[in-house]
């Protein structure tokens, strides 16, 4: 076990090893190119451009309505879907997935997700862990937030964790840097031209509540200048050893980086960029763009008929250098209608996700990057009765998986003939971070991260790698 506690690693915790290259600095501290090369693979780190997609499917997902339909249940359990065959043999999904049922060989379907938290949190799908937990530190740190500190991006000018979640605060903010501190929160660009939403009356206060603490712009202002911009970096790099002596909450630390990471992002315009749609090739943008709203009302969803072009930022962002992107996609919470919204709701990740793949592949990125769609529970085999929905069911729960080089194809884990249990396979949320960080080239269980007590926490506490997938 070998955990970043060096005083060198902590003295420049917020660079990676392109910025140490850059700034001339391993000769001076005395931390040579092969000594950080040796730290990293004894912490278990390799070294690559790998990434992480996390789509988070917000208010929890219906398994029995997606990927593991009972057909021969009861009425009030079954409901209104049929199930379609798929290009694997003997795999069955919903008929509202024909694109994924299609390409179902490039997908993993884990049908029995279990440990859940049970909350309309995203952050045990951002970190496998529990809000609560650690929670007197600082909580747990998201994946995203533990490869920025980790690795940083492989190429400059962007950050390594991008969350372009919408939605309810409880998901919009709900990816965070735990113990780790400011310095690795994830990078909140501001998407409200790109994705209007069409909010619900119940979610309206909650974003409006949000503010705009957590958009950021991505143009440079025009009265600044380069030059302007460089002089004032000078300048406060000039002034860092004053601030450092004056601050002890590692707050200081976080306005460095961030300072640092704006003058990049502002002045290379490769985030500006991955976020102009225009810049896409029209025919690759086509395959994005659902039919009208007019042609297919099944498109029409609050988050708009453009929601599946999320999926293509997601695959912009990762050309651009970022490492970990977390979008969402709300109104799995069925309490009510629930296939009526289903109806409305699927047909996105139906596009969404199947497009993202083929397209990844065709560009040679597909075993580079790890995609996982999943939310916080399942719902309730049996629709209540008066608003014929399906409600909260932390039991079991569904996830979808792809690329990373992972095997696919195939189902892990079978409920029983309602959906209610478990009775093959469990997997816990644990058991797929720790696939994430594998696919990654992290092994989660000898990596250590020094909490603010200086201790030393693996990023994972339990749960083991899909086998299954290798």
């Amino acid at each position: 076990m070998l955990s970043f506690k060096s005083s060198h690693i902590q003295r420049h915790q917020a660079c990676s090893r392109r910025t140490f290259l850059q700034a001339g600095v391993l000769g001076l501290t005395g931390f040579t190119l092969a000594d950080l090369l040796r730290a990293e693979e004894q912490a278990g780190v390799r070294s690559s451009s790998k990434a992480i997609i996390n789509v988070h499917l917000d208010g929890g997902p219906p398994h029995m309505d997606m990927i593991d339909l009972k057909p021969e249940a009861p009425a009030e359990i079954r409901g209104e879907f049929q199930p379609i065959a798929t290009n694997v043999p003997g795999l069955k999904l919903c008929e509202m997935l024909p694109r994924m049922a299609a390409n179902a060989n490039q997908f993993a379907f884990i049908r029995s997700l279990v440990g859940s938290a049970g909350v309309h949190d995203a952050f045990q799908c951002q970190s496998g862990f529990r809000k609560k937990d650690m929670l007197s530190v600082g909580g747990r740190p998201a994946l995203g937030s533990v490869i920025s500190k980790l690795k940083g991006s492989p190429q400059d000018r962007a950050p390594s964790f991008v969350d372009i979640m919408q939605g309810r605060g409880l998901v919009r903010n709900s990816a965070r840097p735990g113990f780790l501190g400011p310095a690795h929160q994830p990078f909140r660009p501001d998407i409200s031209e790109l994705f209007k939403r069409e909010l619900e009356k119940g979610m309206q206060g909650e974003l409006k509540r949000l503010g705009t603490d957590h958009q950021v712009s991505l143009k440079l202002n025009p009265s600044l200048s380069i030059q302007r911009l460089e002089n004032r970096t000078t300048l406060l790099s000039e002034l860092d050893s004053i601030r450092r002596q004056v601050d002890a909450s590692g707050m200081m630390d976080a306005m460095d980086r961030f300072s640092q990471q704006a003058v990049s992002i502002l002045t290379s315009g490769r985030m500006a960029d991955a976020m102009d749609f225009s810049k896409e090739d029209p025919a690759s943008l086509a395959r994005y763009t659902p039919l009208s709203r007019k042609a297919d009302p099944r498109f029409y969803t609050t988050e708009g008929p453009d929601a599946v072009k999320k999926f293509l930022l997601a695959r912009r962002l990762i050309e651009a250098g970022v490492r970990c992107v977390s979008i969402s996609i709300s109104d799995f919470d069925t309490h009510s209608s629930n296939f009526d919204r289903l109806r409305q709701i699927l047909p996105i990740v139906d596009h969404g996700l199947t497009t993202l793949v083929t397209d990844l592949e065709e560009r040679g990125m597909l075993d580079d990057v790890t995609i996982v769609a999943w939310g916080e529970f399942g719902r309730t085999p049996r629709i209540n009765s008066k608003k014929g929905g399906r409600d909260h069911w932390p039991r079991v729960g569904p996830a979808i998986l792809a690329g990373g080089g992972m095997r696919t194809g195939q189902v892990i884990g079978k409920t029983d003939r309602t959906a209610s249990a478990v009775i093959q396979r469990p997997v816990d949320y644990k058991d797929v971070f720790a696939t994430l960080y594998h696919n990654l080239g992290i092994d989660p269980h000898a990596v250590t991260l020094i909490d603010p007590r200086g201790r030393p926490q693996y990023l994972l506490d339990e749960g083991q790698r899909l086998t299954e997938l290798a």
